[in-house]
């Protein structure tokens, strides 16, 4: 029975490797995703920090110059602000969050490449040795997902947009060509 045919022991692998493939490609995206998400989130905060405490310097200043009671208490209103913002980042820190999610999407992403070498060799590799290095991976992942945060709902839709929409992750034959040496572009090749 041929390699590649419906049925064959081949094609069902084959098939298992595509799919543990696009399931690490989703969790790479995701965790991109959050980490953009979060970094977003972060310099939002210390933006509106900075406005905060400039209004809450700019109504002492004036209280004090003017003596009016209605700037001392928006001043006094704007202070409450900020310290509720500057609690809420005390208590999360989004960088370090977005780091570990981007060390989740670092080490997902050699598994991603191994995964389209192992599909890339497929035809070359007796099938024990395929069954090794695909158990080899799942075992890795699942390292990696053991000690990586969690991603969820919200990052899941954008990095599914990015790559069903978005083709986010795809290249065509041109923009990969646009970005190699002359040397080794393959409409080179199909000219000569």
């Amino acid at each position: 029975m041929e390699r590649n045919s419906p049925v064959s022991q081949g094609y069902k692998l084959e098939s298992q490797i595509r799919e543990a493939y696009g399931r690490i490609v989703y969790t790479f995206t995701c965790h991109n995703k959050i980490v953009n998400r979060l970094l977003t989130k972060n310099e939002h905060i210390k933006i509106w920090q900075i406005v905060l405490s400039a209004l809450t310097t700019g109504s002492f200043f004036t209280t004090v110059l003017t003596n009016e009671k209605i700037t001392g208490l928006i001043g006094a209103f704007i202070s409450i602000v900020l310290l509720i913002l500057n609690a809420y980042t005390k208590n999360f820190d989004l960088v370090e969050t977005a780091q570990s999610h981007q060390n989740a999407a670092d080490a997902l992403w050699k598994i991603r490449e191994e995964y389209i070498s192992l599909l890339t060799d497929f035809d070359v590799i007796e099938a024990s040795d395929l069954m090794a290095k695909r158990d080899e991976l799942q075992n890795r992942t699942a390292e990696i997902y053991a000690q990586s945060p969690r991603t969820d709902y919200k990052s899941y839709k954008a990095a599914q947009k990015a790559l069903k929409t978005d083709e986010e992750q795809t290249f065509s034959e041109h923009e990969i060509d646009v970005m190699l040496p002359n040397s080794v572009r393959r409409i080179n090749r199909e000219i000569n």
